[in-house]
């Protein structure tokens, strides 16, 4: 199919682990004959699940992309992972759509997914839809589940189709007015979006004041229903069953006749080198501008860099940069996915999702462009959550770290939540996540595709130390070996700034006492010893380090003797600033049977924890929502299970660091054996 900027739909699958996305991705992929025969989840057969980990577990672990055409447009669909232990590829998904459709499991309602994935796309700006899949199933009650969905994300949720015959058939509301449902008359529901829609345009509004709706064109119709998307002002509730296939194909038509187009859609948010926003016009004519949203490492292909073009059109044989690189690439091979299938195409245009091999430096959230004449401008990324659950670790045999570094490289490209860090005061590789199930399912990946097992053990928590008062530190380096010395004299002052925002070094020397080509042997030797802690041995942060006097020897004074007395005479200053140690705090929420509130409750007591709240959801279950040291939660995931039989799930996200009870200062002060340096 031929097709244009204006024919193209980019469409997210997100919500909740069960609600059954792949399942609907593989029916509408099979409904626009892309895929010949529908696959199955239960036999590992779908095309979005190819990863070993996923057939064998029965749910997504990634994001996989695919495209169907319908009618005259181009949809391209992503199905995305809804335990939240993998957030990371399902939020960094929401960067290369203008529609995020919420699947919503029509027997369970509205779970914890469901409300964080609308939450972001608002927040992102982009059009939503929430989609009811299983509406065949027994025990769901679907009018319940609409005035449910309409209560929790305001009275803007309205259907624009409706289940009819027990879930067996979906008849649309929006063009058609004639004819019963299983909830009320078509010209009821009809009436109830149309009053909806007009009333965000004033000229339609008008119109149709003036002369009835039967005087609205087709395209008045289309744009202002595109217009309430975008502003918020509709979340459209569509009905299907992925396994009977009712619905299926009146959400393509949905997508075809009313979606935004990436013309329509929000303008993304781009900024310049200055920080400026900046627009980007989907423009074929004009210079190329895409953004990597997803790297994959395939065994086959190689290094795949996958990626949404905002502007311009990238051909096979453009020259690309990446980011502000001056050197460029010519694209040899250019692709459209069709799950773990790569099929190559002559084109990208403004709106396609496409993809390139085997280019090395390519990485996640890369921008692509083919000119420096204009300031480099990037997007702003999703916001993503902090992988706080860390396992240090190390190869189960000799010789494997390099491979094992290599490996954990490779992981980190593909996955923006999983992180690797190497502590060089321990010699410890630390890998982090949003989950231990998130950390094991990696572990996993990196046995199977590269061949590395690793020993675990629980690693240092992610303690930071800052000051609480002003103080002022002083240190002269000198040192005589027979020939030339060493020599460099410091004044300094510390003073603690607001947390969160690090570190400001200023140079306040005045007359040539030291010379400006020694401040930085100063700052760096400042820098070392906020890597490596003053007080127990971790990072220092949220502070501000004025140097404001010392001597200089026009012979002996050299950059190393600088370097040691800047850092002695910050850690003089931080000593007598009142030093502490700042833990992290992280969001808890967790979602638990009814009957097992009292034995988390309590158990969250234990661990300095703060309830913030409770909500209920359907099916008998409690979400809570907390605040606890992640320090207190190093063997949560166990105790959970065990106290609720296995059946409790939960997520943490970074909230602040806050100073450390007392005892656990002085516990953290005195295991700390700081490496005593040679002069």
């Amino acid at each position: 199919m031929s097709y244009n900027t204006e024919n193209i739909r980019n469409i997210a699958l997100a919500g909740h682990a069960g609600a059954g996305k792949t399942t609907l991705f593989e029916a509408l992929l099979h409904a626009g004959g892309t895929l010949q025969t529908q696959g199955s989840v239960e036999r590992g057969t779908t095309l979005s699940d190819t990863d070993n980990q996923e057939k064998a577990r029965g749910h997504s672990i990634d994001a996989a992309i695919a495209s169907v055409s319908f009618g005259n447009s181009h949809i391209n669909l992503i199905d995305t992972a809804g335990y939240p232990d993998f957030r990371g590829p399902a939020l960094s998904a929401f960067a290369a759509v203008e529609t995020v459709a919420i699947v919503v499991n029509a027997t369970n309602g509205i779970e914890y997914s469901t409300r964080r994935m609308m939450e972001r796309a608002a927040e992102r700006g982009l059009a939503r839809v929430l989609v009811i899949n299983k509406i065949d199933f027994e025990g769901a009650r679907l009018s319940a589940l609409v005035d449910a969905l309409r209560d929790e994300f305001g009275n803007q949720c309205l259907p624009v189709n409706l289940p009819s015959q027990g879930g067996k058939l979906v008849r649309d509301c929006f063009f058609q007015t004639a004819g019963q449902t299983d909830f009320s008359s078509l010209a009821e529901a009809h009436q109830r979006i149309l009053d909806q829609v007009v009333e965000i345009n004033e000229s339609v509004m008008g119109h149709y004041l003036d002369s009835g709706e039967e005087e609205l064109t087709p395209q008045e119709l289309h744009d202002a229903f595109e217009q309430c998307l975008r502003e918020g002002h509709l979340v459209p509730i569509c009905f299907v069953s992925a396994r009977n296939g009712a619905g299926v194909k009146e959400f393509l038509e949905l997508a075809d006749r009313l979606l935004p187009n990436p013309a329509e859609g929000n303008p993304p948010p781009f900024l310049n080198g200055d920080g400026e926003r900046v627009t980007v016009n989907a423009d074929p004519r004009q210079h190329v501008v895409a953004d990597v949203f997803k790297i994959v490492n395939d065994p086959f292909v190689g290094k795949l860099g996958i990626f949404r073009v905002w502007q311009g059109t990238i051909r096979r044989d453009t020259q690309l940069f990446i980011d502000d690189s001056r050197k460029a690439f010519k694209v040899g091979h250019l692709f459209r996915l069709r799950g773990k299938n790569h099929d190559e195409v002559e084109q990208a245009i403004p709106g396609d999702i496409a993809a390139i091999a085997k280019i090395e430096e390519i990485h996640f959230d890369a921008v692509l462009h083919d000119s420096h004449d204009d300031n480099l401008i990037h997007l702003v990324p999703m916001p993503l959550p902090q992988p706080m659950f860390g396992l240090a670790l190390e190869p189960s045999h000799k010789g494997q770290e390099q491979k094992l570094s290599q490996a954990l490289a490779r992981l980190s490209e593909e996955d923006p939540c999983f992180r690797m860090e190497h502590h060089k005061e321990l010699n410890e590789t630390v890998v982090r996540g949003l989950s231990d199930l998130h950390l094991k399912i990696m572990l996993e990946r990196m046995k199977e595709r590269y061949g590395v097992e690793v020993k675990t053990h629980p690693p240092r928590i992610a303690y930071r130390e800052t000051i609480a008062g002003r103080a002022e530190g002083h240190h002269r380096h000198k040192k005589q070996t027979g020939g030339a010395g060493q020599f460099g004299e410091v004044f300094l002052r510390v003073e603690p700034l607001d947390r969160g925002a690090g570190f400001e070094f200023v140079d306040a020397v005045k007359g040539g006492v030291i010379p400006g080509q020694f401040l930085p042997a100063i700052e760096k030797g400042v820098r070392q010893a906020l890597d490596s802690g003053a007080i127990a041995g971790y990072p220092i942060q949220d502070l501000r380090v004025t140097v404001y006097d010392g001597k200089y020897h026009p012979v002996d004074s050299k950059e190393v003797a600088f370097v040691s007395a800047g850092k002695r005479a910050f850690l003089d200053a931080v000593g007598k600033a009142r030093p502490i140690v700042l833990e992290p705090i992280v969001d808890v929420e967790l979602a638990i049977p009814e009957g097992s509130v009292g034995d988390v409750t309590g158990g969250l007591a234990g661990k300095r924890a703060r309830i913030l709240g409770t909500d209920s959801l359907r099916g008998g279950e409690l979400v809570i929502k907390a605040q606890a040291p992640l320090a207190e939660l190093t063997d949560y995931p166990t105790e959970l299970k065990a106290m609720t039989g296995g059946r409790g799930r939960y997520s943490l996200d970074l909230s602040h660091y806050e100073p450390v009870p007392a005892p656990v200062q002085k516990q953290l002060t005195e295991a700390w054996k700081p490496h005593v340096e040679e002069d």
